[in-house]
């Protein structure tokens, strides 16, 4: 059982008596990076509150240490008032803290049941695992948040959304006080973040306090109640959302004012460099023809399974077409592997950074430099001080933030894994570049660098293809839009027809 008095507490270790869970004064360091400074975080009963920063603010810093994952070097964890330590995993669970993260955590190969009471399932007189009366526990706890699944699925035959909801009953199966929400609804569809707002409602009335991370300022103001901003590891304010600006909430985040997000460009589209024609893959797509010039942003965009991603990594090599062919510069050419595309000059920047775009044990110079150990060798042999050279100068270009080049790109934050991976890409001298959901994850800060720097790469004659599933983004860097919809595109359109509700109306076929 929690703890409820404070009568004994000394002072200084006193937390807002209303806060279920809070984080007094916490200090965190790792070698050479100071990731938290003295912040401080209060979570109350049936309140959502929003933490709100830029990659490599501190936030997944402080989700660890909530979740029990790391320890704090300096202050106070409290429950109810009550200092309580969780110096593993298990003791944040036993005080009722979880966690749903971006990823999720569970078994694919388990049954949802199995998922969601995974080390305290039901047991019989025996002590055995009760399968019936885990198998109705979990019927119950799913309708209970308005799941329709069959708790004897196996969970590889989920999608992401109903994989989240299993996620969320498990936190609900350990009768969690405190539900920590990353990036819940980054690879959702419209509909089902709806459903997950409704969830979190639901959540709210029955008096859990919520922790929400995104990175999107409409669900921030959305459901939040309250706010806390960090920045560089510093709490920079809290409050309640009501009493906040989005302009002023940005400008805490960043330091400054981001009101021009999308930078200013002249279009200025030349000779064509890609063109491709009645490109088509046996069940993911079909008859793909389009031209990229020189200096130009195309945007693709199109509902999840829309099949653009698909077309995009067969284009790179990834996966074989079944038809039609391809043009760099006019000259036509086989693209039968990466090593092909890159060879041709069309590089890949990937949605999925960490398992498709870096190698996260390696040092961020050896992830750059991976794709030239040609260029930066003689007589088989690397010069090392060449590949920093190399690093150097395209981290420098991207103002990649890191305590050396020997950083392991796994302990970087999400935006500065993008940008080791898009590094690694501009070090190989390209002529076209995709870049598929170049700000997935990344805080609006980095958005705009990222920003900036894409239309940069125009600017120089890089030809760039952007896909993106946010409209605004679509809206502010393309030139033209393609929009594909069940694996075939449905419109191609200029300056002039860029409307939300044109792009809305063509990807949903109404």
């Amino acid at each position: 059982m929690l703890q409820q008095t404070q009568k004994s507490l000394p002072r200084g270790d006193r937390s807002d008596p209303q806060a279920i869970l809070a984080l007094a004064d916490i200090s965190k360091t790792f070698p050479g990076v100071k990731a938290l400074s003295g912040v401080s975080l209060s979570l109350y009963p049936g309140k959502v509150t929003a933490l709100v920063g830029e990659n490599g603010a501190g936030k997944s810093t402080v989700v660890k240490i909530l979740t029990g994952i790391y320890q704090p070097d300096g202050g106070s964890i409290l429950v109810d008032g009550v200092p309580a330590p969780f110096p593993t995993p298990q003791a944040a669970a036993d005080q009722g803290v979880t966690a749903i993260h971006q990823e999720t955590v569970l078994f694919d190969e388990l049954s949802v049941a199995e998922n969601i009471f995974l080390g305290h399932a039901p047991r019989n007189s025996w002590g055995l695992i009760d399968r019936k009366k885990t198998t109705e526990k979990a019927r119950a706890l799913l309708s209970s948040i308005g799941a329709a699944l069959d708790p004897e699925l196996r969970l590889k035959d989920l999608g992401i959304a109903n994989k989240h909801l299993v996620a969320i009953a498990r936190a609900l199966s350990i009768e969690a006080r405190v539900v920590i929400m990353d990036e819940p609804t980054a690879a959702l569809s419209q509909k089902e973040i709806e459903e997950l707002y409704e969830l979190v409602e639901s959540l709210k009335a029955q008096g859990r306090a919520i922790l929400f991370i995104s990175h999107k300022f409409d669900e921030i103001f959305r459901i939040a109640d309250n706010y806390t901003v960090f920045r560089d590891g510093q709490l920079i304010g809290d409050g309640a959302i009501a009493d906040v600006s989005e302009a002023e909430l940005v400008k805490m985040m960043v330091g400054r004012d981001v009101s021009q997000i999308f930078p200013e460009r002249e279009p200025s589209a030349g000779d064509p460099v890609l063109t491709v024609e009645g490109y088509a893959h046996p069940t993911e797509f079909d008859d793909i023809s389009f031209t990229l010039r020189k200096g130009e942003i195309l945007g693709f965009y199109g509902l999840v399974g829309a099949g653009r991603s698909e077309f995009m990594q067969s284009l790179f090599g990834i996966t074989r077409p079944s038809a039609g062919s391809v043009e760099v510069g006019g000259r036509k050419v086989s693209i039968r592997s990466p090593a092909d595309a890159v060879d041709n000059g069309i590089v890949y920047v990937p949605e999925d950074r960490g398992k498709q775009g870096a190698v996260l044990d390696l040092p961020i110079f050896q992830n750059i430099t991976l794709p030239s150990l040609g260029r930066i060798s003689r007589g088989g042999f690397l010069r090392l001080a060449e590949e920093f050279r190399l690093a150097r100068e395209y981290t420098e270009r991207l103002d990649l933030r890191a305590a050396s080049l020997d950083t392991h790109v796994g302990n970087l934050s999400g935006g500065n894994q993008q940008k080791v991976v898009i590094a690694k890409w501009l070090a190989t001298q390209p002529r076209v570049i995709i870049l598929d959901e170049p700000t997935k994850g990344v805080d609006i800060g980095s958005k705009a660098a990222v920003h900036e720097f894409m239309a940069e790469l125009a600017a120089q004659g890089l030809a760039v293809i952007m896909v993106s599933s946010e409209i605004p983004e679509v809206l502010g860097m393309s030139d033209r839009v393609i929009v594909m919809r069940e694996g075939r595109i449905v419109a191609e359109l200029t300056d002039t027809e860029l409307q939300p509700e044109t792009l809305v109306r063509h990807a949903a076929g109404i």
